[in-house]
């Protein structure tokens, strides 16, 4: 029987798996090509065939995160309300890094950092986001630097999605603190108008 190969479709996605559970879990300079290849069952010549080393690896890892996230919060309908919108796009953002906890903390974890000041390309999670934002700003709805914004809305679901990973939130704890916490954001940078509408709305609910 010959050896299995070492460059196929199914060796590739065994070691994405696997280098993706290591970078969640361990140290990462503890994720070396030898121990990510023997948690695949495959040889360290594979590593470097398909991706070419470590460094691929790990690319190919942040590619798959990066593509993930943005197919979530690309789904999420525009409406007629850019807070709507906004909203719609943090619970999108919730949902994947929940139901994808390995891919979400190497993303957010190290691994990848997350800057919306930095260019925005088109397959960018935080362009759908920074979008509702700029239409937002435009119809006077939120007053302020669209990528402060950003910057505050993402701190904000961050925070309560990597404490509900992190198990120190139940799922009915996190997503009430998730709503609390990213409409109180969005009402800090509402124009006065739409403030006093928030707040009476809030009220009512």
């Amino acid at each position: 029987m010959g050896r299995p190969k070492t460059n196929d479709e199914a060796v590739g996605e065994r070691l994405v798996v696997c280098a993706t559970e290591m970078l969640a879990t361990q140290p990462r300079e503890s994720v070396t090509v030898r121990a990510v290849a023997a948690a695949a069952e495959t040889s360290t010549t594979a590593v470097y065939s398909l991706f070419g080393g470590k460094s691929g690896l790990i690319a190919a890892v942040r590619d798959r995160a990066v593509a993930g996230l943005f197919r979530e919060v690309s789904a999420v309908p525009a409406s007629a309300d850019p807070l709507a919108d906004i909203y719609a796009l943090a619970v999108a953002y919730r949902r994947w890094g929940c139901g994808h906890s390995h891919l979400y903390t190497v993303l957010f974890g190290g691994v990848q950092s997350f800057d919306p000041s930095g260019e925005v390309g088109a397959g960018d999670p935080i362009r759908p986001l920074l979008a509702a934002i700029d239409r937002a700003v435009t119809e006077s709805v939120l007053a302020g630097d669209p990528t402060s914004i950003a910057l505050s809305v993402w701190a904000a679901m961050h925070g309560i999605v990597t404490l509900e990973l992190a198990g120190a939130l139940d799922a009915v704890t996190a997503g009430s603190a998730f709503r609390s916490t990213v409409h109180a954001t969005l009402r800090g940078w509402s124009t006065p108008a739409v403030f006093g509408r928030l707040r009476r709305e809030e009220q009512d609910s």
